[in-house]
């Protein structure tokens, strides 16, 4: 400890001489951090819109679906003191609470990463649960980071929650949803939809304008259209001939028809736009022979679904203080990468720079015992160990 420490405030943690130095801005931040998504909006158009709920529902279930390895325990300090190793395997592997299996539960922690761009998990000390993030509140502490989490009216300390942030630029508290760049595309599509059924359900006329030489009174006008509309219902798809005296005449109020309508083209765009916000190649979900699914698959788990699993498992890891990697073994879209780190692996242990246990930590193999050592790499010409032995051997000379 320094002599001047007494003068500034600064404070021993432990003999080691770990010094505590807070965030001098800390104070300035937002005291309070509810959700700001307009999640009203989102749920609609993921429960209305086809391209929004294939694509949230294809990151979620692919995320989902990858396990992960609980490795030794790390350097960093873990927030959970105690818990032993295969308990975290199976909170994460195989049941995180006594009424969900690990598949559903992790469904629902990715639908509220992409909607809300936050994850809020609750765990008891035996068990984790699920906090749906638009109720979550995040109160910001004026000295440290968080004072505590509150759900409606429950509050929760910040060691009971792990909290998964998705990329945001005016909050270091919460995240953004993806789906927030594509609100305007989503609401752009939902109305072409709406203008679409609107035409179907008027019997595919946009208007009809009724002629007159005369000059009819309000009645008169007011009884025509009622018997109009008594008359002819497009909405039942009736086509009741109208006949029309005194010189009436029909005419059309507008040359538009369907094929101008269809909007098609125009959807199949946007419905590109949100592909792309959510991450996912647009490739990916047209029919057809394409040759180049693959690589835009691999795309796809490389920059999309691995990165969202990275950061659940760097909030786990850090939270319960154990190595937590996700398992990519059983991916038929990443089996090149494996091949490649096979024999990048291969080409280390053969020339002695790393054990095979290692190699095989690596790749996610148990360790075996006699794969301790590490290889000493040898050839006709001599031995690596020992240049001056090695060559060809002695030929016994006959007497």
């Amino acid at each position: 400890m320094a002599w001047y420490d007494r003068f500034i405030g600064r404070k021993v943690e432990d003999a080691d001489e770990t010094y505590l130095k807070l965030n001098p801005v800390q104070q300035y931040f937002q005291d309070i951090n509810s959700s700001s998504e307009d999640h009203t909006s989102y749920e609609k158009y993921y429960e209305e819109l086809e391209i929004v709920n294939r694509g949230v529902n294809m990151i979620v279930d692919d995320v989902a679906e990858i396990p992960v390895r609980v490795g030794p325990p790390t350097k960093a300090t873990s927030i959970i003191k105690g818990i032993k190793r295969s308990k975290v395997d199976l909170l994460l592997n195989t049941e995180p609470n006594l009424f969900q299996d690990i598949s559903s539960f992790k469904r629902n922690l990715i639908t509220d990463y992409l909607l809300d761009g936050n994850i809020f998990i609750y765990f008891d000390g035996a068990h984790m649960y699920h906090l749906p993030a638009d109720k979550v509140t995040i109160h910001a502490d004026k000295q440290t980071f968080i004072e505590k989490y509150t759900y409606q009216d429950i509050e929760y300390a910040p060691n009971e929650i792990i909290h998964v942030k998705e990329n945001s630029f005016y909050s270091i508290y919460r995240g953004v949803s993806r789906l927030k760049p594509a609100v305007r595309t989503m609401k752009l599509i939902y109305q072409m939809r709406n203008f679409q059924d609107n035409f179907f359900k008027n019997g595919a006329v946009p208007g009809l304008v009724l002629k007159s030489p005369n000059t009819l009174s309000e009645k008169i006008k007011e009884r025509m259209m009622i018997s109009w509309q008594t008359r002819y219902r497009p909405d039942t798809g009736g086509h009741r001939p109208l006949i029309l005296d005194g010189g009436l005449e029909v005419d059309s109020l507008t040359d538009a028809n369907f094929k101008d309508l269809d909007f098609q083209n125009s959807i199949s765009e946007n419905e590109k736009i949100i592909l792309k916000a959510l991450g996912i190649p647009p490739i990916l979900l047209d029919s057809g022979n394409n040759a180049n699914i693959r690589p835009n698959m691999r795309l796809y788990y490389l920059e999309t679904v691995l990165p969202i699993i990275q950061k659940l498992n760097h909030s786990v890891e850090r939270y319960f203080g154990f190595g937590i990697k996700e398992d990519i073994t059983d991916i038929p879209a990443l089996q090149p990468e494996l091949r490649d780190a096979a024999s990048y692996y291969s080409s280390l242990v053969n020339g002695g720079i790393i054990s095979p246990n290692e190699a095989r930590e690596a790749l996610g193999y148990d360790a075996r015992e006699e794969a301790e050592d590490i290889r000493v790499p040898a050839n006709i010409a001599g031995s690596a160990a020992n240049p001056d032995e090695g060559g060809r051997p002695v030929e016994n000379e006959e007497e």
